[in-house]
């Protein structure tokens, strides 16, 4: 088992305190201020839980994950959404499907970082978001080093060809805008 794959139970996804910790809704702003977005895949959707914020904007959401029982979850928070057993290296959607594709505290568990992004490009009309912990030492959230550094993200946004990346650091973690 890849030991930085979540595996500390669906419920816990939608604690309280987690919730206000991830910033839900300013998150979802973030994403789609300035864009004209329509629709959205949840890379990594878990239970939902970002997909559920973005679909209450009357956005297109799809969803995928590796873990078939967090889809089975996410279908009761989704009816209607298309949502598919699969991981962040290999998308089952054609080119340019999205206009957005998200990646809320996953990314740190793929297999592959650079695969993982250009299949989110691939797949992505307009951009790609990534939400991630900040690269710190802290008493939540994944241990130090499962966690990516900003100056590695400018990096791999630069090896997989996007034309510009910004950084929007929020309260407790960083939100990273990859941009086609």
């Amino acid at each position: 088992m890849n030991e930085r794959v979540y595996n500390n139970g669906i419920e816990r996804l939608r604690s309280a305190e987690r919730l206000e910790r991830l910033e839900v809704d300013r998150v979802v702003e973030l994403c789609l201020e300035g864009k004209n977005i329509s629709s959205m895949l949840d890379v990594g959707t878990g239970s939902g839980l970002f997909a559920g914020a973005f679909y209450k904007r009357n956005l297109t959401v799809a969803g995928v994950d590796v873990n078939e029982e967090m889809i089975n979850a996410a279908k009761d928070h989704l009816p209607g959404c298309i949502l598919k057993v699969a991981p962040a290296e290999n998308i089952p959607f054609e080119d340019g499907s999205f206009d957005l594709i998200f990646m809320g505290v996953v990314f740190h568990e793929v297999d592959d970082y650079k695969k993982s992004l250009s299949e989110a490009k691939r797949v992505a009309n307009k951009m790609v978001t990534i939400y991630e912990w900040k690269y710190q030492t802290e008493d939540f959230g994944p241990p130090l080093e499962h966690r990516l550094k900003p100056e590695f993200m400018q990096e791999l946004s630069e090896q997989v060809g996007f034309a510009k990346m910004e950084i929007v650091p929020l309260k407790n973690l960083v939100l990273y805008k990859f941009f086609k």
